[in-house]
């Protein structure tokens, strides 16, 4: 818990044409050798990532990308990882060679409207009227040297200041369901995906935010809840992982509160309106329905896997209807959604939030109900209204 996951850190991407200074840059910023630096347009194939502490904003990834212009025989594909990346970036760097400036790349770029900075770099190599002309151009840019050294501080500063100013996160997963005193049960369970002698991010990340919030958490597997309930004088709210929701909720007297860590996460991150009326339709699913599985995180799948094997299960003995399931790991996204009645997400601890915004955004727009697993899980087992009693949401009848 000392170091910030990924997904908990604003994302900073530098992007640009070839040859534009890009990966220098990235290395002086984040203080290492990370990526490959040569004059040979299209070095950069892949985008190249690192975490790092930004003073005085915070951790961060800074990612490196492949140049928006690249014309080799993979550019296309390489530009479109970079794009890709770009979706879930919170701010970019575009890093322009200022004795190659193409102004209308640059002007294509600004109508994205992505918060950015400009930074032209290898001032090292300007004459004083180029730098003057430039900077009365573009009042706001950065000049940088990655050789030197110059401007790279200012630069980090501006980028601080950039996105301390942005719209902040809503970080705490129990803001507003438990206040300072109260008493949180979580129940963990011990099965063969959980990795032994360590919590898993969603586990770790409740309990760290119960403790920054005075919330007194006591932590079990679900054959202790019941001694754990008769033990503690007052229980404010149980957290349980999602595939353990039917037997967490037969021991669980009803007038205690009860979700999942899974719902924290839909709640944090993403529309959680849109994802409780996707469940909603849940009942309705066509025969032969595609339904799109994202997993936000890639593993070793076994029989206990809920996105895989339980969740298809369970929806396919519940509606009684034959669906057909399509996954995707990682921040792996289709770009065709048309044939799908239905998107189920995961969690998403290992996505950030600006991501999880793009998909539910992109999913909106085509009319396509969109849920995550926790919700599928508590329908399946007839408790969705009461997993949402604390969010204070009703579920639809």
């Amino acid at each position: 818990m000392h170091t910030t996951p990924a997904s908990m850190r604003k994302q900073v991407i530098i992007v640009g044409n070839t040859n534009s200074g890009k990966s220098a840059l990235f290395n002086a910023l984040c203080g290492q050798d990370r990526s490959i630096v040569s004059g040979q347009p299209g070095t950069t194939t892949d985008p190249v990532q690192t975490t790092m502490e930004l003073i005085p904003f915070g951790p961060i990834v800074l990612i490196d990308s492949a140049g928006l212009n690249d014309q080799s025989a993979l550019g296309n594909e390489r530009i479109r990882k970079t794009i890709m990346v770009q979706r879930r970036a919170d701010a970019a760097i575009y890093a322009a060679d200022p004795l190659d400036f193409n102004r209308d790349d640059y002007h294509v770029f600004r109508k994205r409207e992505m918060p950015h900075i400009l930074v032209f770099s290898k001032a090292d190599m300007l004459e004083e009227m180029t730098r003057e002309a430039l900077m009365q151009e573009y009042p706001h840019a950065v000049l940088v040297s990655s050789k030197t050294g110059t401007g790279i501080k200012a630069l980090q500063e501006t980028v601080a200041a950039l996105l301390s100013v942005q719209h902040p996160d809503e970080e705490s997963l129990i803001r507003g369901l438990l206040s300072a005193g109260d008493t949180a049960i979580m129940v963990v369970p011990a099965d063969s995906e959980a990795p032994k002698g360590r919590l898993i991010l969603p586990q770790a990340a409740v309990l760290r935010d119960c403790l920054d919030h005075n919330i007194k958490t006591l932590v079990c597997r679900e054959t202790e809840l019941e001694q754990a309930l008769e033990e503690l004088k007052k229980t404010d709210l149980v957290i349980t992982d999602s595939q353990i929701f039917g037997f967490v909720n037969r021991i669980l007297p009803r007038e205690i509160p009860l979700t999942s860590f899974s719902m924290l996460f839909a709640r944090q991150k993403g529309n959680f309106t849109q994802l409780v009326k996707g469940a909603e339709i849940l009942r309705t699913l066509p025969d032969g329905g595609e339904v799109l599985m994202l997993e936000g995180c890639t593993h070793n799948h076994t029989h206990e896997d809920i996105g895989r094997m339980q969740i298809p299960d369970l929806l396919r003995k519940k509606t009684g209807k034959s669906l057909r399931f399509h996954f995707y790991s990682g921040y792996d996204f289709p770009e065709a959604l048309s044939p799908y009645c239905l998107a189920i997400q995961c969690g998403c601890c290992m996505l950030n939030k600006r991501e999880v915004g793009f998909r539910l955004a992109a999913l909106e727009r085509l009319g396509i109900p969109a849920t995550n697993y926790g919700m599928v899980l508590a329908w399946a087992y007839d408790i969705l209204d009461r997993s949402l009693e604390i969010f204070r949401i009703p579920a639809a009848r």
